[in-house]
């Protein structure tokens, strides 16, 4: 396959972003004596802030920027009006403090013993700092779309990404759980390995669990994927 390295989307295919928000949310909801679907509640607010994040070119603001505003946003369109500014600061502080999925942190050990492993990111990189510490996750590289100006899925992204690592794109073998980054990622000359994480949003599944045939891989977790990859 002629792959060098591997970069790593990092917000949902590393990191279990449902759980801890939902959990963060709930544990807010009840300080407050407040009810609601906190799944359906964290699954908006992920919505929401990924719609105001890809795609966008030199912004004046990063994803935790996107985090907090969209957070106050969700909270008055769910008349959660309750959760005081000290509530709210808990919750979009949660989003520094997620935990990785347990099958990841291991096999990245493995598979850079052989190839070079960058995140590449929407998130900030300030966050993904933090998350691998509390993880225990060692990275070559963090490749933020901060860094870059310009956000995923834009072609600028996966070409610059490319280029700071000074391999040819086919060289690079793309993770995600989803197929929009994939899918952008292939049309910039990337191979792709599709690997699934049926509990990202939560107990209602994902809503792109089907990979698109034209991944290189496809992969039920990371020790297959580590496997598959030979390390």
């Amino acid at each position: 396959m002629g792959i060098k390295a591997l970069t790593f989307d990092t917000g949902g295919t590393i990191l279990d972003w449902h759980g801890g928000i939902s959990r963060a949310l709930a544990a807010a909801g009840a300080k407050r004596g407040l009810a609601a679907d906190w799944p359906a509640v964290t699954n908006d607010y992920r919505r929401r802030s990924l719609q105001g994040i890809v795609g966008q070119v030199n912004p004046g603001f990063n994803f935790d920027d996107v985090h907090r505003r969209v957070l106050d946003e969700v909270i008055a369109d769910h008349q959660l009006d309750a959760l005081t500014a000290e509530d709210r600061d808990a919750i979009w502080r949660t989003w520094h403090a997620l935990d990785a999925w347990p099958d990841f942190p291991a096999a990245l050990a493995r598979l850079r013993k052989k190839y070079v492993v960058a995140s590449f990111t929407l998130l900030t990189t300030s966050l993904v700092i933090d998350v691998s510490k509390r993880n225990g996750i060692d990275w070559d590289a963090i490749i933020s779309c901060e860094m870059i100006g310009v956000y995923k899925t834009r072609p600028e992204a996966y070409r610059t990404a490319a280029k700071w690592l000074q391999l040819d794109p086919a060289e690079i073998l793309m993770v995600a759980c989803h197929n929009f980054d994939l899918n952008a990622a292939l049309d910039c000359g990337y191979q792709t390995a599709f690997v699934k994480r049926p509990a990202e949003w939560g107990p209602g599944g994902p809503p792109d669990p089907v990979p698109n045939p034209a991944h290189t891989l496809v992969a039920d977790d990371f020790p297959e994927l580590a496997a598959r990859l030979g390390a």
